[in-house]
């Protein structure tokens, strides 16, 4: 029995993985797909590639801290139980990937383990309570640092940067593989700044891959290794092929989500929104707590929309009572070398609303999801641990 147990619990695992993969990719290259800065396959490669240098050099640490920090007696990870925890992170994250939305991996992975601590009377509420601040304060930053950007510097920013991907929809950068060794390729039109705008924003993606690695690798195998039956390393490799596999196949999904429907990025919008958002998530790391950059991408797309909307609005007229509305240029970067207007500047005539930045439902769908998946992981596995008997707490 204990073997079939460790066999179902890896198997789980792997399911889990698959869904991280699912999951963490939309956010990290979300926006470079977006831009038709590089496609979808090229998305999941990169993804694939930095989760494993994370998990494998940063990772084992997480494994460590959220195996042990979050409950105060380890000894309730057992390979049922464990295998029961792992049922419900996969099981909740998959509903969101089916939905086509990049839900949290943390917050569903803490979830269903803070149930199990509560179920057994284990948890750790200073930890948890915490870890809950964090991810209250988190995308409030995201979204307000985003919407400050979009209102007062993006113009600035887009005299700096490259802005626009290809806009017959051919991606920027592709792979040249008719001589011996692959290369990467880019456009004939491209110019040097959307070059350097290009490698800006597929840089940070793998900054973000990276950063997922480190800590996501975490919610696929820790109940596993807190069980002393495999080794760390078999299971990061494990974890990581495992999140290979969704990065090349349900992560379409999230990809479209978070690079076309929420709103249309022009490249230097998708720097912006990777910046803040790797920047946020690599600060909360530094201090032990499972980023859910997830959300905080979400929520940093919303706010460079919002903040891009009221460009057409001055303070002084807000105070006067105007109605805040969307011009046309605040939707696209302006042309190289053309002036940036002034706040306020922007011609009235041929006034689209703000669903022009950003399409209101699917950001709705989006963070609606986003709160649901953790919510089936944490219920499902509290009930579950709680009322029926044959784990023996």
């Amino acid at each position: 029995m204990p073997e079939v147990l460790l066999i179902v619990g890896i198997l789980v695992a792997v399911f889990v993985g698959f869904n991280i993969g699912g999951s963490t990719t939309g956010p990290a290259f979300g926006p470079a797909v977006g831009a038709n800065v590089i496609t979808k396959v090229m998305a999941a490669g990169l993804m694939s590639v930095f989760f494993f240098v994370g998990a494998y050099t940063i990772g084992p640490q997480v494994v460590d801290t959220l195996g042990n920090d979050l409950v105060t007696d380890t000894s309730i990870f057992t390979m049922r139980s464990n295998v029961a925890v792992l049922f419900f992170i996969g099981g909740a994250l998959f509903v969101g990937n089916y939905a086509g939305v990049p839900a949290s991996t943390s917050m569903t992975a803490v979830g269903a383990i803070a149930a199990l601590g509560m179920a057994t009377g284990e948890l750790d509420l200073e930890v948890l309570g915490e870890i809950v601040i964090w991810w209250v304060v988190a995308p409030i930053t995201g979204f307000w640092v985003a919407g400050v950007v979009g209102r007062y510097f993006y113009p600035r920013i887009n005299a700096w940067v490259a802005i626009e991907g290809n806009e017959e929809g051919r991606p920027m950068v592709t792979i040249d593989r008719s001589g011996l060794a692959p290369r990467l390729q880019f456009g004939a039109d491209a110019t040097r700044r959307e070059i350097t705008g290009a490698m800006v924003v597929v840089g940070i993606g793998c900054l973000m891959g990276f950063a997922s690695g480190t800590s996501n690798i975490a919610n696929a195998i820790a109940p596993i290794y807190g069980t002393g039956d495999v080794a760390m390393v078999p299971l990061i490799l494990i974890g990581s092929a495992a999140v290979a596999v969704g990065c090349f196949t349900i992560a379409r999904r999230t990809l479209d989500t978070l690079g076309n429907d929420i709103t249309h990025l022009p490249l230097t919008a998708a720097i912006v929104v990777a910046v803040i958002s790797s920047g946020i998530v690599v600060g909360l790391s530094s201090i032990g707590i499972p980023a859910s950059f997830v959300v905080i991408a979400t929520m940093s797309i919303v706010g460079l929309g919002w903040g891009r909307a009221t460009r057409t609005t001055t303070l002084s007229g807000v105070r006067a009572g105007e109605e805040t509305r969307v011009s046309v240029g605040a939707l696209t970067a302006e042309e190289e070398g053309e002036r940036s207007p002034q706040i306020g500047e922007e011609e009235p005539e041929d006034i689209p609303q703000a669903s022009d930045l950003f399409d209101p439902s699917t950001t709705a769908r989006v963070i609606l999801m986003q709160n649901v998946v953790p919510a089936i992981s944490t219920i499902g596995a509290y009930l579950t641990f709680r009322f029926i008997p044959i784990f023996g707490f």
